[in-house]
């Protein structure tokens, strides 16, 4: 198989650009979100997890609806990629939520003890790990609207 045709198949693949499309435009939405709520652009949060929408849940969201606009509502492809989207929201909100709110707590903790031990001041651990229902239902929903936009152009 030759680069080019390799490439050629690549960006025909409408599942797999329907999946990148809407993990950027979560990102790209998150990023924004983040600037205006905080008054400052952090590009870091374009590559970061948590925050609004979930560009987990509109990944696999749009992967899910592309496979089911491509193979059918009724194929193998998309009730695998329906019960891994299931799986990867639910997920999103419980376990990893909760390690970020442990994360906080101890990141305060830490706060509280570098002042004996300035070495653990420097330490911190990530706390934007999971997401809130809302956060989830909004990066579904920015995922399925995606792959509909994605779908009209092949």
């Amino acid at each position: 198989m030759s680069i080019s045709l390799f490439f050629t198949q690549l960006l025909h693949n409408q599942v797999l650009i329907g999946g990148i499309a809407g993990w950027f435009s979560a990102q790209f939405t998150k990023t924004i979100l983040y600037a205006i709520i905080n008054h400052k652009l952090d590009i870091s949060r374009f590559w970061g997890d948590g925050g609004m929408p979930s560009a987990h849940s509109s990944t696999v969201s749009c992967v899910a609806v592309s496979a089911g606009l491509v193979y059918g509502m009724d194929s193998f492809p998309f009730a695998i990629c329906v019960i891994l989207a299931m799986i990867t929201m639910r997920d999103a909100m419980g376990v990893r939520l909760e390690t970020g709110k442990q994360a906080q707590m101890l990141n305060t903790m830490l706060q509280i003890f570098s002042k004996d031990n300035p070495e653990l001041s420097q330490q911190r651990l990530k706390e934007f790990v999971g997401h809130t229902p809302s956060q989830v239902m909004t990066g579904c929903a920015c995922g399925c609207i995606v792959a509909f936009i994605v779908n009209l152009f092949y």
